[in-house]
């Protein structure tokens, strides 16, 4: 259903709308013991669902915070957290792969590079795979089949444009789908390469950011900027311009933003994207702005007694139109 859905403006606008909303929990648990896992929440209350990345001055992951270390602020208004989770969680991942024309001299070594970090999927996780050419094609839908999805990565061939946006918007849009049928609470992230611009999407990079920030789901982008001949002959202020553009849904979303100069760095780069997602902690909360308005909420939050230990999350969230019940 979701591999034609782009074809039209009429389908993309039809995509937008079963997409739209917040994610909808009923609260069931109070905050986790650090390592605990998390029960579940049913449908009912608006829980704001936060993935926190933390970083020392080095740059390194700080393990072994506790809910009272981190404190979260909604336009500026402390909230208070409902929900915690430290380590790893069920994995809902995306993966995106630029299987363009340009592509065609290092797709082998990014297809392994891929398929090993597929590999580092778990029992309890789920994986999809997107090819990016002149459509977005959906190769295997989100599920546990991990051998599937390495098939399916195996078996690509560089052809084509690049559609670098319908497949974004595809994967935001399915995922969203999927969590609005389940109860239970999932780290959801999109892992996307690709070596340049979009050039054949018929959705606009403001119509997938604001899906994407809608959605909190984290994108984790890969630009990849090889010397090669296509890459010099396409130039340099597109590439430049493709890898902003990138690194804004990145920072957005509450993902990371890399750059790899050699296809032999992406071994290391998604290894870096797979300790991140099984590292992280997960906070949540139920807003103290009752207002059903739909309006973009900014969020940040501060780390107290670690000096120079900082927390990295999506920027916000639109808030709900309807009005939910609400926790006594």
């Amino acid at each position: 259903m979701y591999a034609n859905c782009l074809k039209t403006r009429l389908d993309v606008l039809l995509c937008a709308w079963l997409a739209l909303g917040v994610l909808e929990y009923g609260l069931t648990a109070q905050s986790q013991p650090e390592g605990e896992k998390a029960a579940p929440f049913r449908a009912g209350v608006d829980l704001v669902a936060l993935n926190v990345t933390t970083s020392d001055p080095h740059k390194r992951f700080v393990p072994g915070l506790t809910e009272r270390d981190f404190t979260v602020f909604e336009d500026g208004v402390p909230q208070e957290l409902s929900f915690f989770a430290a380590g790893r969680m069920p994995l809902d991942l995306a993966v995106l792969l630029d299987t363009s024309a340009s592509m065609t001299n290092i797709l082998s070594t990014a297809q392994q590079a891929a398929i090993d970090f597929v590999g580092t999927a778990r029992a309890d996780d789920r994986v999809s795979v997107i090819e990016i050419n002149d459509r977005a094609n959906v190769l295997v839908p989100l599920g546990n089949d991990v051998p599937a999805a390495v098939d399916a990565i195996r078996h690509t061939a560089a052809r084509g444009s690049t559609a670098l946006y319908n497949a974004l918007y595809l994967a935001l849009t399915d995922m969203n789908r999927i969590r609005k049928g389940s109860s239970d609470i999932r780290r959801q992230a999109i892992a996307v390469l690709s070596d340049g611009q979009d050039t054949s999407s018929l959705v606009q990079y403001d119509d997938v950011m604001s899906l994407a920030k809608a959605s909190g789901i984290a994108i984790y982008a890969i630009a990849l900027v090889a010397p090669t001949e296509e890459w010099r002959l396409s130039g340099s202020k597109s590439n430049v311009q493709s890898e902003f553009l990138m690194r804004s849904f990145a920072q957005e979303t509450g993902g990371l933003m890399f750059v790899a100069r050699d296809v032999r760095e992406l071994d290391a780069i998604y290894a870096q994207i797979a300790s991140v997602l099984a590292q992280q902690y997960t906070l949540g909360y139920i807003s103290k702005n009752g207002k059903a308005d739909g309006v973009y909420r900014r969020v940040t939050i501060k780390v107290s007694n670690h000096p120079g230990v900082t927390a990295h999350t999506r920027t916000g969230y639109f808030a709900s139109r309807t009005a939910s019940p609400r926790l006594k």
